[in-house]
């Protein structure tokens, strides 16, 4: 699961790494164990469950990713969090499909993989 830090969400490795930043800056919280005691605009909170989206969503950090996707033009992507999607995420996915690119060809291997059939989908 990722974390959560100044509004965005980032994999696990980018995610300990800023913390291990801001803890050598001297900047941990008092009670890490409690987080509900800091703000994640502050220092990074460990999210427990991402949930549905209605999109893919990718490491925060982008190509700077420390567990970064490479795309076969050696682009890189950050890591995709999570492989749960609403309906609408699914409908996102299949048109960014049909509309082609490298990332919408990475979004439906790893999605297929993981079980979904884009081709099975109504649209409402």
């Amino acid at each position: 699961m990722p974390y959560i830090y100044q509004a965005d969400l980032y994999c696990d490795s980018c995610g300990e790494d800023i913390r291990k930043r801001l803890d050598e800056e001297g900047k941990t919280p008092e009670n890490l164990n409690d987080e509900h005691t800091y703000d994640s605009d502050n220092y990074p909170k460990y999210v427990y469950e991402i949930g549905e989206s209605d999109s893919p969503s990718h490491c925060g950090s982008h190509a700077d990713c420390l567990e970064a996707e490479t795309l076969p033009s050696r682009d890189k992507i950050g890591a995709l969090l999570s492989t749960d999607l609403t309906t609408d995420g699914v409908l996102y996915v299949r048109e960014a499909i049909e509309e082609g690119g490298e990332v919408a060809e990475f979004w439906k291997r790893k999605f297929e993989s993981a079980g979904y059939d884009f081709d099975m989908i109504d649209e409402e």
